[in-house]
C-alpha cells in the first residue's frame, strides 16, 4: 500500500495541544494526544501508518521535536518554500524518541564580527531543525558591544563600532536594538530555543571602556591613553576596575538584559581576564586590602559574586567559563568547560552543573582540514567532521556518580575568522549536524554508518540554501587566503 501523503505548508507546522483529530491542509488524518508524562519534557512517540499520522507527547516541546522528525522523513523538496504546491510521500514508521541532554547548545559570537538580525533568525531555524535548544549569544567583547542599553547609550554609539579590523582599513560594527532582541527572543521561543545572553566581564571589556573610560583602571599609566574599540584579536590587557560604581554600572546593564531575556541563565564570561592592570593599580591593590582578599583571582571572584548575586535576585542563574573555578563559585553557577574537560570534572566535584565545550573538539571556528585555502583559525589543529561526530560530552575521567552534573554541551562559533553569514554557514555545517546527534542521541556512534545518512541530509541543507562545507573540501569560491592575523589568541 502506498505511504500516506501530506501537503507541506512553507512554515513550521502548527498543532494545538489537546485538539484531537487534525488535518495538514490535505487529506491526511493527524491524531494528537498530549499528557504523556512518561515521554519526558521533550520526548515524543510518532507513528505513520495506513490510518495517518499519530503524535503522542508530554509537552508542546515534544510535539515540536516530533514535527522536526516529520520534516526529516520528507524528501528534501519538502523543505523548499514552494512545497505547498506538492503532495509528498511519508514512510510508514514508528519512532519513540527523547534527548540525552537538556542543554543542546550553539554559541554565536556576534561581537567580533556582527551578524545581522536576519541571519540570526535563519540560524535559529537551522538549530530547530537539528533539535538544538540553547543559543548562547555572545554580545560583548573588546572588539564590539552589540546590545542596546537604554541607560548607557554610548555602549552602542561608541562601543558598537571599530575603525578597522587587524589593519584592513575598513570600519566594522552594528548592534541589536531592544526591539530587535525582543523579536529574536520571541522567534527562538516559538522554536523551543532558549537564548542565554553573555555580557563578558571583567576582561574582554575594551569596547565598554572605550565608551565609558571611567570603567577602566585609570591610575595605571598604560591605561591612561584614550581607549578605542579594539581593532586587534587575541586577549586585550584592558580590564574593568573594581570600584563600586563599576559594579553598579553593570547591575544596571544586567537589569535591562534580564528584562529582555526571560530564560533561566545569563552568562557573565569570566574568561581570559589578565590581572596585570590590577597588579599595577594602587587603587585595585587598596581594594584588595579593603576586602581582605589575598590574590587578584580573589578580586575577580569578588567582582563576579556581586553581579551573580544581583542576577540571582532576579531569578536567574550564572553561566561562566571555566576560569571562574580559580575562585569560589556563587551557588547555582554552571561552568562551561572550554580548556579541555578538566573544568567540568572540577565543577562537578564542587557540586556544580557543567557544560562541556572543549576547544579541541567543538570549536567550529577552527579549520576542518590542513588543506591550503581551508577557512578557519590557522593556528589551531583542525576539527574535522569525523572528530566533531566522535565527541563525547561526558568526560572519560568523570566519576560515574558525578556524571549527572553534565547537563549538556555546546559547540562554539567564535567569529575572528567568520566575517559574514556565508563563512558562518561553511564553518557551522555540517559539523553542527554531527554535533546535534551527539547531544540528542543515546545510541553508540559509528561514523561509517553516519556518513551516508549525512549525505542524504545535505540535500535538505541544499534545499534550504545552506552554503555548507562539501565533504571533500571547499568549493573554489569558499577557499580563503592566509589571514593577516595568524597568531594564537590564547598564547602568552
Amino acid at each position: 500500500m502506498d505511504a500516506p501523503e501530506i501537503s507541506i505548508i512553507p512554515k513550521p507546522l502548527h498543532i494545538q495541544a489537546g485538539s484531537g483529530q487534525l488535518m495538514f491542509d490535505a487529506t491526511t488524518v493527524v491524531n494528537f494526544s498530549d499528557g504523556h508524562a512518561e515521554l519526558g519534557a521533550e520526548g515524543y512517540h510518532l507513528t505513520i501508518d495506513d490510518d495517518g499520522i499519530t503524535f503522542l507527547t508530554g509537552t508542546e516541546a515534544g510535539l515540536f521535536y516530533a514535527e522536526q522528525t516529520l520534516k526529516q522523513l520528507l524528501p528534501p523538496e519538502g523543505l523548499r518554500t514552494d512545497a505547498s504546491r506538492k503532495s509528498l510521500p511519508l514512510p510508514h514508521v514508528t519512532i519513540t524518541d527523547a534527548p540525552r541532554f537538556r542543554w543542546r547548545g550553539a554559541m554565536l559570537d556576534v561581537a567580533r564580527h556582527f551578524l545581522p538580525k536576519r541571519d540570526v533568525l535563519r540560524f535559529l531555524d537551522l538549530m530547530a531543525l537539528h533539535k538544538l535548544n540553547v543559543l548562547h549569544f555572545h554580545l560583548t567583547e573588546d572588539q564590539g558591544w552589540r546590545i542596546e542599553i537604554k541607560q548607557y547609550p554610548k555602549l552602542t554609539e561608541v562601543g558598537g563600532w571599530r575603525r578597522e579590523t587587524v589593519g584592513d582599513g575598513r570600519p566594522h560594527g552594528g548592534f541589536y536594538t531592544q526591539d530587535d532582541i525582543r523579536e529574536i527572543v520571541t522567534y527562538a521561543a516559538e522554536r523551543h530555543i532558549t537564548i542565554v545572553p553573555e555580557i563578558d566581564i571583567p576582561g574582554h571589556s575594551t569596547a565598554a571602556i572605550a565608551a565609558y573610560p571611567e570603567l577602566g583602571n585609570q591610575d595605571v599609566p598604560s591605561a591612561q591613553e584614550p581607549r578605542e574599540v579594539w581593532t586587534q584579536f587575541g586577549i586585550a590587557t584592558s580590564v574593568l576596575n573594581l570600584e563600586d560604581s563599576t559594579v553598579e554600572f553593570y547591575k544596571t546593564v544586567m537589569d535591562e538584559v534580564c528584562d529582555l531575556f526571560p530564560g533561566e541563565f545569563v552568562c557573565l564570561g569570566g574568561d581570559e581576564c589578565p590581572k596585570d592592570e590590577w597588579k599595577a593599580s594602587a587603587r585595585a591593590q587598596a581594594r584588595k586590602a579593603e576586602l581582605g582578599l589575598a590574590t587578584e583571582e580573589d578580586l575577580q571572584a569578588w567582582f563576579m559574586h556581586q553581579l551573580s548575586e544581583h542576577v540571582a535576585a532576579k531569578g536567574r542563574k550564572l553561566l561562566g567559563w571555566d576560569e571562574i573555578l580559580e575562585g569560589e563559585l556563587f551557588p547555582g553557577t554552571v561552568v562551561s568547560s572550554w580548556r579541555g574537560t578538566e573544568g567540568a570534572v572540577e565543577a562537578a566535584r564542587r557540586g556544580h552543573d557543567t557544560l562541556t565545550s572543549p576547544y579541541n573538539w567543538v570549536y567550529f571556528d577552527y579549520r576542518q582540514s590542513d588543506a591550503e585555502g581551508e577557512p578557519g583559525a590557522p593556528w589551531a589543529a583542525p576539527t574535522s567532521l569525523e572528530r566533531a561526530y566522535s565527541f563525547e560530552p561526558v568526560p572519560e575521567d568523570m566519576p560515574e556518580e558525578l556524571a549527572g552534573h553534565v547537563i549538556g554541551s555546546e559547540a562554539t562559533l567564535w567569529s575572528e575568522y567568520i566575517p559574514d553569514a556565508r563563512v558562518h554557514d561553511y564553518q557551522a555545517w555540517p559539523r553542527l549536524a554531527a554535533f546535534s546527534e551527539t547531544v540528542w542521541s543515546t545510541a553508540g556512534r559509528d561514523f561509517a554508518e553516519f556518513l551516508p545518512r549525512l549525505e542524504k541530509h545535505l540535500e535538505r541543507l541544499d534545499a534550504l540554501g545552506v552554503e555548507y562545507r562539501p565533504l571533500d573540501g571547499p568549493h573554489p569560491w569558499q577557499k580563503q587566503p592566509a589571514p593577516r592575523w595568524r597568531e594564537d589568541p590564547n598564547a602568552e
